[in-house]
């Protein structure tokens, strides 16, 4: 059987890479929706069943073009990603991410989608000592973002249990990867090996004794398409990551050596609104309901990535 599965934010890097992946198969047909805002046409390989459409969740005109054929799944990654473009506009991020998630899952309900992805993100949980699980139920919200996002989890348990959507919560943890370009408001790694290829001063904030958990998007994808084959999973929330714990410091050590880069890494007070010391997550749950676990080292990713940006038209950054 046929199936027509819309991915929101689909020209982004993780939407690109699902979008490609679920491609693969000839009896997908992939719709991607993406208003271009930070995502690229060209991240997507435009086989024959796939349909590309520059548009927005927040519009009623583009959700109906998007449903004049029947949709079975749904993958929402489209966002206003992510703190600090919502620290600077707020307003745009609850649009998008609040007012474009309850559209997206009503007209979900409406057509009867059979299966439903939501991402979140690691940044609901706030600033946490101990590793992160998802049973967690204090939250410190420290952004839009953060709160936004914790918003459309609170619309996705509504749905599940007042309409009986069956839907499943990721939370992402600090992806990276080929298809994400460099840029003010992106993603710390792809910064760094942006300012490391070029040689230029790399900045950290804080004293970069500060941990994250980077998951590497290849990783991420097969997580994300294991959640919309299994039944376990939907009501559930997922932490999706790598469960290893990398200080910044260690990061940017390693992203010189990678690039052979003479840059010189200088440090900066932290931002005001990030509080957050140590990320980390528990990963029992993913592996319990998907069976996932993350197959890439940070290194390996790192060189991947590497290699993919020494080939990219980095132009097309916007800083």
């Amino acid at each position: 059987m046929k199936k027509r599965i819309l991915i929101t934010g689909g020209a982004g890097a993780i939407g690109s890479t699902l979008a490609n992946q679920l491609s693969k198969n000839p009896d997908n047909r992939i719709v991607v929706l993406d208003n271009l805002s930070s995502g690229h046409v060209e991240n997507l390989k435009m086989r024959k069943n796939v349909r590309f459409i520059q548009g927005s969740v927040e519009s009623d005109e583009d959700l109906n073009l998007v449903w004049k054929d029947k949709i079975h799944a749904v993958f929402h990654l489209a966002a206003n990603f992510a703190n600090q473009n919502s620290v600077d506009f707020p307003q745009r991020d609850l649009q998008i991410n609040g007012l474009g998630t309850l559209k997206l899952l009503l007209k979900a309900v409406e057509n009867h989608v059979e299966r439903f992805i939501y991402t979140s993100s690691s940044c609901v949980y706030g600033n946490r000592r101990e590793p992160l699980a998802e049973s967690c139920r204090e939250f410190s919200l420290d952004t839009p973002y953060a709160i936004t996002k914790l918003l459309g989890e609170q619309y996705v348990h509504f749905f599940v249990e007042h309409h009986g959507l069956k839907a499943v919560i990721l939370r992402y943890f600090n992806v990276y990867g080929p298809n994400e370009y460099p840029g003010k408001y992106r993603n710390v790694i792809g910064n760094f090996l942006y300012k490391a290829i070029r040689n230029e001063e790399i900045t950290v904030t804080g004293t970069g004794e500060e941990t994250r958990d980077f998951n590497y998007v290849d990783d991420t994808v097969r997580a994300t398409i294991l959640a919309s084959q299994k039944e376990k999973a939907v009501g559930q929330v997922l932490n999706i990551a790598s469960g290893i714990e990398t200080s910044v410091n260690d990061l940017v050590e390693h992203i010189l050596e990678i690039t052979q880069s003479k840059s010189k890494v200088v440090h900066q007070r932290k931002r005001l609104w990030d509080s957050v010391t140590r990320r980390v997550a528990a990963t029992e749950r993913a592996f319990e309901v998907l069976g996932y676990r993350p197959e890439v080292l940070l290194r390996d990713g790192l060189k991947k990535y590497y290699q993919w940006l020494k080939k990219t038209d980095l132009d097309k950054c916007e800083w």
